[in-house]
């Protein structure tokens, strides 16, 4: 709570919405959430790594509200054939969740599951020869179905 009115102080023009509790939770985040959003979810590894090392130290990103919850790879298997996706489907589930949130879905769908593509291929990558061909081929399954259905 005290936390809630030192930022409501810092802030003037939401001083008095955020003492009086009718603040939302756009108005509450701060301003970079869209780019720190956009940072996490673009489809280089090095995007993969950043939104990881936020997911793994979730509170001190808690002002940006951001929704972590994931139903990992939803009714498909999280590990086909032994292949740990629940990561790659889990990132997935973020990106949508939250551009979902703020309105902005449609525009970023599509680099969406580009993204989840990429992880799903990073995850191959780990693979020899033959298991790489079946991870792979798997990937591209999973990467249609979120593409079409998604």
């Amino acid at each position: 709570m005290h936390r809630r009115i030192a930022t409501a102080l810092a802030t003037p023009a939401l001083a008095l919405v955020g003492v009086l509790g009718t603040a939302t939770a756009a108005d509450a985040a701060p301003a970079d959430k869209p780019q720190v959003l956009s940072s996490w979810t673009q489809t280089g590894a090095s995007s993969h790594n950043q939104w990881a090392a936020a997911r793994a130290n979730r509170s001190a990103w808690s002002a940006y509200q951001f929704d972590w919850s994931t139903d990992y790879c939803s009714s498909s298997p999280d590990n086909p054939f032994g292949f740990p996706f629940s990561t790659a489907c889990a990132r997935h589930d973020f990106g949508y969740r939250n551009y979902k949130a703020a309105g902005a879905f449609s525009a970023n769908k599509t680099r969406l599951d580009s993204a989840f593509y990429e992880d799903l291929k990073r995850v191959c990558n780990g693979y020899g020869r033959a298991g790489r061909t079946a991870c792979d081929r798997t990937a591209w399954t999973y990467y249609q179905a979120v593409k079409a259905f998604g």
